[in-house]
């Protein structure tokens, strides 16, 4: 049928059309904005709208929400064609509406709709059309627009939305209503999709779900619950009738998942509006705090049911934090969780969500981003007064991160599996944080108008990390002020870094601070005759053992009668002061001057200094400062790993020092002896002993490590051991099997803790260490070959070239084992490690294999027989190579999020 409609008053219209079908039982608005001073012709068909109720009121100028705004169909003229319109046309309004926005889910929205999915835009290729060849409206385009649910993982053009929303498939469901007659039920039933292809082994008859052409495979060969992650065959024989109504266990991370028969919609009482039943289709990743307020009443609450096994987490994100970093955690999040779980701080704060969640029992929280997300959690934390308070784990995205090193969930997100960072927090142990106020006012000695020009308050009054004046804090001063003024030309990290190094340098090569005029007292001691006469530059008020990026500026007192090694949950601060000299040795091991270990601080400045307070500059006007202990913070410290780990609740599991051997052994002797730890052992060079914490991990130890070569290198008489080590060097894991080690990559070294490696000794792996003998396994050619070999690429022979059997000299150096041959070729050639791969896992070589992963070989690459390298590793019998490619794989997979790939 046609309709015309004519408009006659000014100003923009807003034209409401609802229709509803009978087969989804589901009601869905479009809202399309028309001019004011024409008409709109619109033709429908009858065959395809059942039912049709429009409405058109004039709408005040600028309130048009900005959701609708990149949906808005601009009519010039007033008018639309029945080929924008109509699903007889390619493009219907539907589609068109579907493929202007994104979608997600708004926790304070009244009108949500249980099942929707969490649509992205995709374009990874491989991803197959959900609906199928039969049913899918662009199958012959490859170039069509693709998008993604974040929490089922299925892909559907754009144009197909219509056709799934005729076959009625929903996400899983993330809550449950409320007012239904019906009884509560307390489980989870299972959410089946439909896969082409799917990673792992039938949960039925163990075999893996493998098809000749997979890339191009377009059957259905399995069946997975994107709840538990369970999958089967689709076959009768591996997927039976009783699978699809039997309750879920929510899978491997049950515990911390919050079911959705925890979260109640509430239902309200009809309101006589028509218009007030209408549901307005989300199609926003964005959630929108309520501007109503809390006196009107929340549209969910929640409901747990109190277990000692549960530890349900709520994990907030910020994607602004490590570049591209915090948009692909919420996207690993939504899958692995509720998505109700995960939310999205820049779009709304934690505040809601904490008062959501305040009455669940053992709730934990997950804050992914840097120190300053850290911090903002806890201080609305503080001000709803949780009894008792969640502990805070950390997921640290971006860079710097102190807080988490300190915590030891490291300095940076490395594409860590998101299923063992669940892992972790669910076993991470719950420690204490101090926290310290700022109170500033303004300097009583001084007169109104000699008050120098700046700021009169500190932009936070509450610290977690440092509080520091002088250098440090000019430094970052000068880099906001600089970003303030000219924004664009600091959208860039690099460049950001850059102009650091550049203020660094200039301040290192001139720039002087005077801090003597001011007073400083420490628990009533006089601190100001010390710092004027050893002139320090700047002065850091520090709470956690890292600072700058990692550096620990308060060392380790060791016998120093005088101080006690530092802590974060001790109720002291400690004080440090920093010459030029000590600034710059900080980089490389040093540490500042030690002033005390305090429970407060009074400082008077007289004069306008830079400070800053965990990384925010502002430059103060003289002003009277203290600083007191506010109260603790519950923090979720990262455990050990579960293979290794005591008993959480055991206080003596956990040496506070230990005193390790280091040795260490070049890459041939580990080549011929990976094998034998005992062989190992004898082979390797001692290199001394160091002194750590029982918790310390292997990228702090390293620091142990560099500074021993120059503090030892003469109390060592073999001629050997006074080699210093190459920058090359990594640690090797003799703990992982009884018999074998395996190398750790310097990556990954803030995820291992030293016990993890070894109890009294640990081996390192120095390529580049110059033995006089050779032991085990030989190498196949002589060296003078390796230099013959060196000598004709520098003339510029051809890396890349292929002998008869289509091989390249890669190919064949990692076949015969030949590590510096394929250490110079993957330095000096370009990366075609692929079929390398291979071949050195046919041969066991381990150290060439770790070398060609690292330098970024597919893992998932298949020869001729569809054989991947673990595979062929699997083949030449040595099962726990085959492990350590398995576990490599599965972070290339991550990194490329296909873990779990729908079509």
């Amino acid at each position: 049928m046609n309709s015309h409609f004519s408009f006659t008053s000014g100003g923009p219209y807003v034209f409401v059309v609802s229709y509803a079908r009978s087969i989804l039982h589901t009601e869905i608005n479009f809202v399309c904005y028309c001019s004011g001073n024409g008409s709109g012709t619109i033709k429908w068909e009858a065959s395809i709208w059942e039912s049709l109720v429009s409405s058109c009121v004039p709408c005040e100028a600028g309130c048009i929400c900005q959701e609708s705004t990149a949906a808005s169909a601009s009519v010039s003229g007033g008018s639309f064609t029945s080929q924008d319109l109509t699903l007889s046309g390619k493009y219907s309004l539907l589609t068109w509406m579907t493929s202007q926005t994104r979608l997600t889910i708004i926790f304070s929205q009244e009108n949500a709709v249980n099942g929707e999915h969490l649509w992205l835009e995709t374009n990874v290729s491989g991803d197959l059309c959900y609906l199928g060849e039969e049913s899918c409206q662009v199958k012959f385009s490859k170039s069509a627009l693709r998008r993604k649910c974040a929490a089922c993982k299925i892909v559907v053009h754009n144009a197909c939305m219509e056709q799934l929303e005729k076959i009625n498939f929903r996400c899983k469901p993330t809550f449950r209503e409320g007012g239904s007659r019906s009884p509560r039920e307390n489980f989870v039933r299972h959410h089946w999709v439909h896969r082409r292809r799917q990673e792992g082994k039938c949960k039925q008859c163990g075999k893996g779900f493998q098809q000749k052409f997979s890339f191009h495979s377009k059957e259905i060969v399995a069946i997975s619950c994107s709840w538990c992650k369970q999958a089967f065959h689709n076959k009768v024989t591996c997927f039976m009738l009783h699978h699809i109504e039997e309750p879920c266990s929510l899978g491997a991370h049950a515990a911390v998942i919050v079911p959705p028969t925890w979260i109640i919609k509430v239902k309200k009482p009809q309101n006589s509006l028509k218009t007030s039943t209408r549901r307005k289709k989300r199609t926003s990743f964005k959630r929108k705090a309520s501007k109503r307020g809390n006196e009107v009443g929340r549209p969910f609450v929640i409901k747990p049911i109190s277990s000692p096994l549960m530890k349900p987490l709520l994990v907030f994100v910020n994607p602004k934090s490590g570049g591209n970093q915090g948009t692909k955690v919420l996207q690993m999040f939504m899958w692995y969780l509720n998505p109700r779980q995960v939310f999205d701080l820049s779009q709304e704060g934690p505040r809601d969500a904490l008062e959501l969640y305040r009455k669940v029992p053992n709730l934990r929280i997950l804050a992914c981003g840097g120190d300053g997300t850290v911090g903002w959690i806890l201080s609305v934390l503080d001000e709803l007064q949780l009894n008792p308070q969640p502990p805070v784990a950390v997921l640290p995205l971006g860079t710097g991160n102190d807080l988490a090193r300190t915590l030891n969930w490291g300095g940076g997100y490395t594409d860590e599996p998101v299923s063992k960072i669940l892992c972790h927090v669910e076993d991470g142990t719950i420690v204490q944080l101090d926290r310290w106020n700022l109170q500033v006012e303004r300097n009583p000695d001084l007169p109104q108008d000699e008050l120098e020009d700046g700021a009169r308050k500190l932009p936070l009054n509450v610290f977690n990390n440092y509080f520091s004046l002088g250098f440090d804090a000019h430094v970052t001063l000068e880099f906001h002020e600089s970003r303030e003024a000219n924004p664009e030309k600091f959208n860039s990290r690099f460049r950001n870094k850059m102009f650091y190094a550049g203020l660094l340098k200039m301040f290192y090569a001139g720039v002087s601070y005077d801090l003597s005029c001011r007073m400083m007292f420490c628990d009533g001691t006089d601190l100001t005759p010390k710092i004027q006469e050893l002139k320090f530059q700047c002065i850091v008020f520090l709470n956690i053992p890292r600072y700058c990026a990692g550096t620990m500026p308060w060392g380790n007192p060791g016998d120093h009668r005088d101080f006690e090694p530092q802590r974060h949950d001790d109720g002291y601060i400690e004080v440090i002061g920093f010459t030029m000299a000590s600034l710059a040795a900080l980089q490389v091991g040093g540490h500042g001057e030690r002033l005390h270990q305090c429970r407060e601080v009074t400082l008077l400045t007289y004069k306008s200094i830079p400070m800053q307070v965990d990384g925010e500059p502002c430059r103060l006007a003289p002003s009277l400062i203290r600083i007191s202990l506010r109260n603790q913070a519950n923090m979720v410290q990262k455990s050990k790993r579960r293979t290794s780990m005591p008993l959480l609740n055991d206080p003596h599991s956990i040496p506070d020092r230990l005193r390790i051997r280091v040795n260490r052994i070049n890459l041939q002797e580990y080549e011929g002896l990976h094998y034998d730890k005992e062989k190992l052992r004898e082979a390797s060079i001692p290199l001394g002993i160091i002194v750590v914490r029982g918790d310390c991990d292997l990228e702090t130890c390293r620091m142990y490590i560099d500074r021993l070569q120059e503090d030892q290198e003469s109390s060592f008489p073999r001629v050997l051991s006074v080699q210093r080590l190459s920058p090359r060097w990594c640690f090797l894991d003799v703990m992982l099997q009884v018999h074998y080690s395996f190398l750790i990559s310097l990556q990954q070294e803030h995820l291992h803790f030293v016990t993890e490696i070894s109890q009294d000794e640990i081996f390192i792996l120095d390529p580049e260490l110059v033995m006089s003998q050779q032991v085990g396994t030989p190498p196949g050619m002589p060296d003078l070959v390796v230099e013959q070999f060196i000598e004709c690429c520098k003339k510029g022979a051809n890396l890349l070239i292929q002998g008869p059997d289509h091989c390249s000299l890669l190919h064949h150096a990692a076949k015969t084992g030949h590590g510096e041959i394929v250490k110079y070729i993957l330095e000096h050639g370009e990366s075609q490690g692929e079929t390398a791969l291979h071949k050195a896992a046919c041969q066991r070589h381990r150290a060439i294999c770790q070398l060609l992963v690292d330098a970024g070989a597919s893992l998932r690459k298949m020869d001729s027989k569809g054989k991947t390298p673990r595979d062929r590793a699997q083949q030449a019998g040595d099962p726990d190579l085959a492990s350590y490619l398995e576990s490599r794989q599965n972070y290339q997979m991550v990194s490329h999020e296909d873990l779990e790939t729908a079509v």
